[in-house]
């Protein structure tokens, strides 16, 4: 960083806010999109003793990223489910991320102001696509604050390198812990510092560099093992999908850094999920890419003496990357091997080569020249910020983000399985079914691809034997799968004969996931429909609620069980008295509670109470209409339950009770 071109950091930081505002508008109010859900914080997680598991229990979160979930936890405090608070922190931290990318450039420099060579990487930064995916994405605030922790290290970590004040020094370690606790591609951190010292120096001492990086290498290589670990053993990075030679794996590598590369000189399209290259048929053809990595950097080796800068920023872009180029299984591999997420980090070494060229450019350029300079600088930011309001459009649902990969990408067997998932949800079956068969089509051994396409067919009405055959295969490609053991264990005990076979599997479920709230639930709702003892069922809602304080559905079901017991009238109306509080728009809730109501001397009215309440949940609610017609009678008002009683077989022309019940009246 050359340049001699000063700019007011107040108003960069006005300037970088109003770009990630414009390129970001779109994205704002969108929902969750694939695994947001499972990143913001899971009810069991939300007390304090949550916050500790976060920390102390790998397994109790997506992954094992404690600074990460313990911001989602905090956040959850702040505006609970709310999306709209967590895009705007994805959005400050991003332009926070800006603004400090741009102070450490120019502490990298030894400026004391922002340089022009510093604002114009900031800019990049700000507006260039790639970004689009860690931005617009809630999960992704795993790139968008470790790099906030990053940075935050890097400028305290060099004004210890300048200045040897030890608070400096153990600035700098606590903001890279923070940062690999928030994302441990971070690791990376202490080679990338060695680059830059070796940029401003032109040497590197060992006592004087090195050493100084020791605990910053321990830190970050302790956090690189732990994600690796957790990445096979817990999350599932392993298996057929990841089975490559060491050979294959160093030409995916060259072939995935000529792709960012790529995707930074010409950023269309960007996509939420790429095609995924067949190694095996494919890595014949990539020795070329590798080759040219190789000698991109042999030429920047070469002439390192005119100018160490570009060889510096290519080292920081290859290093930054070297966790996400093959040589270790991460998950997302499985869908594909290159993502936009995975160089939000490594992405900072090239456009701060690009902010140092428009300087240098600025610099040497007469006045008309500047303005030519100004005039294309200009036009490229308004093309870039286009690009990623454009990009950043498809995060506003499920629905648009997968259509819009499957436009893109039509292979993309999970984009189908999770658009057949929303679809189903959304009471589409026809286009469930088509999307969740496309996905298992193109992937036969995808796990999830069965599970979705199991829900697929019961909502179709196909039948539980089909749906069996699904999750069983499900659990054939991915035995510790939870949600699919679950459907099957559900699908199995509303099937004849299935009821042990059930049970087993409930139970094999609970031993695997004993934490699954919706596991504990659903095998007490088998249990309370058998001739046994209730015991094992209540103790099964009440660990169900433990795990998810907010399960209304829990409550109401412990509530129909415990009405069923001798003297367990008065504690099922107040376990149905939670459930409403909980989740007071469940008609089937307020109904069972009037029931209930109806047994107790004197809140006849109360019931009555209830019943209209479900009635104007749901109009259709034949049940309703016949209870209150029941007690219109009773009180002598035959009109109205007349009129309750023909509302009834209205909803229902089978409900033969009312149909009885108004033959009755007809007779008196």
């Amino acid at each position: 960083m050359t340049s001699s071109a000063r700019v007011r950091p107040w108003l960069l930081g006005a300037l970088l806010l109003a770009l990630t505002l414009i390129c970001y508008t779109p994205s704002i109010r969108g929902g969750l999109v694939w695994d947001d859900a499972a990143h913001v914080t899971q009810p069991a997680l939300r007390s304090w003793a949550g916050l500790v598991r976060i920390w102390t229990e790998p397994g109790a979160t997506q992954q094992y990223y404690p600074v990460l979930h313990s911001a989602f936890w905090i956040e959850h405090r702040l505006w609970g489910d709310s999306t709209l608070g967590y895009h705007l922190a994805n959005l400050l931290e991003h332009g926070l991320d800006c603004w400090l990318l741009a102070l450490v450039l120019s502490r990298w420099a030894r400026r004391r102001a922002f340089t022009l060579a510093a604002a114009a990487a900031a800019v990049l930064l700000a507006v260039h696509p790639v970004g689009v995916e860690s931005v617009a994405w809630i999960s992704e605030q795993k790139n968008t604050l470790s790099l906030l922790f990053y940075l935050c290290a890097g400028h305290a970590y060099l004004k210890f390198y300048d200045e040897r004040t030890e608070l400096d020094y153990v600035a700098a370690l606590i903001a890279f812990f923070l940062a690999v606790g928030t994302k441990s591609v971070t690791a990376t951190f202490p080679a990338a510092l060695l680059v830059v010292i070796w940029w401003r120096e032109g040497r590197i001492a060992g006592r004087r560099d090195v050493l100084p990086l020791a605990p910053f290498f321990v830190v970050g290589i302790a956090g690189g093992f732990t994600t690796a670990w957790v990445e096979r053993h817990l999350i599932g990075a392993a298996g057929a999908d990841f089975a490559l030679s060491f050979g294959q794996r160093c030409l995916l590598a060259g072939r995935i850094v000529g792709f960012y590369v790529q995707k930074l000189f010409w950023p269309v399209p960007v996509e939420f999920i790429y095609p995924r290259w067949n190694v095996s048929a494919e890595a014949g053809r990539w020795p070329v890419w590798l080759a040219a990595a190789l000698a991109v950097t042999a030429a920047l080796w070469f002439v390192r003496k005119r100018s160490r800068g570009p060889l510096a920023a290519w080292l920081f872009f290859v290093g930054s990357l070297f966790p996400a180029l093959g040589f270790f299984n991460v998950y997302p591999f499985r869908f594909s091997y290159v993502a936009d997420h995975f160089q939000y980090l490594a992405a900072l070494g090239l456009f701060a080569a690009a902010g140092a060229g428009v300087a240098w450019a600025w610099e040497r350029a007469p006045g008309a020249g500047r303005g030519l300079i100004a005039l294309a600088s200009a036009g490229a930011v308004a093309w870039l910020v286009a690009q990623s309001r454009h990009a950043s459009a498809a995060y506003v649902g499920s629905e648009t983000l997968y259509r819009t990969t499957l436009a893109l990408n039509p292979d993309c067997w999970m984009a189908h399985s999770n658009l057949g998932a929303a679809l189903d949800e959304w009471g589409d079956t026809a286009g469930a079914l088509a999307e969740c068969r496309a996905a298992v089509r193109l992937k036969p051994d995808y796990a999830e691809g069965h599970n979705n396409l199991g829900n697929a067919l019961l909502a179709a009405g196909l039948g539980e034997g089909a749906a069996q055959t699904e999750f069983r295969a499900a659990l054939k490609d991915e035995p510790r799968f939870p949600e699919a053991r679950l459907n099957l264990a559900n699908s199995l005990a509303r099937s004849p004969g299935g009821t042990q076979e059930a049970l087993d599997e409930y139970g094999r479920l609970l031993h695997e996931h004993p934490d699954f709230p919706e596991a504990h639930f659903c095998y007490a709702n088998t249990l309370a429909l058998l001739p046994v003892s209730p015991e094992v069922a209540l103790r099964e809602y009440a660990t169900a609620i433990r795990l998810r304080p907010g399960y209304a559905e829990a409550y109401a079901n412990l509530g129909r069980l415990l009405a069923r017991q001798p003297n367990g009238l008065e504690l099922a109306l107040a376990e149905y008295e939670t459930a409403i509080r909980l989740n007071p728009a469940e008609a089937t809730t307020h109904y069972s509670y009037g029931v209930l109501l109806e047994r107790v001397p004197g809140r006849t009215a109360d019931a009555q109470r209830e019943y209209e309440e479900a009635l104007r949940l749901n109009p259709r609610y034949a049940e309703a209409d016949n209870n209150l017609a029941v007690l219109c009678a009773r009180k002598g008002n035959y009109t109205g339950a007349r009129s309750h009683w023909e509302a009834a077989l209205r909803s229902n022309p089978n409900f033969e009770a009312a149909r009885r019940n108004l033959q009755l009246l007809d007779q008196r």
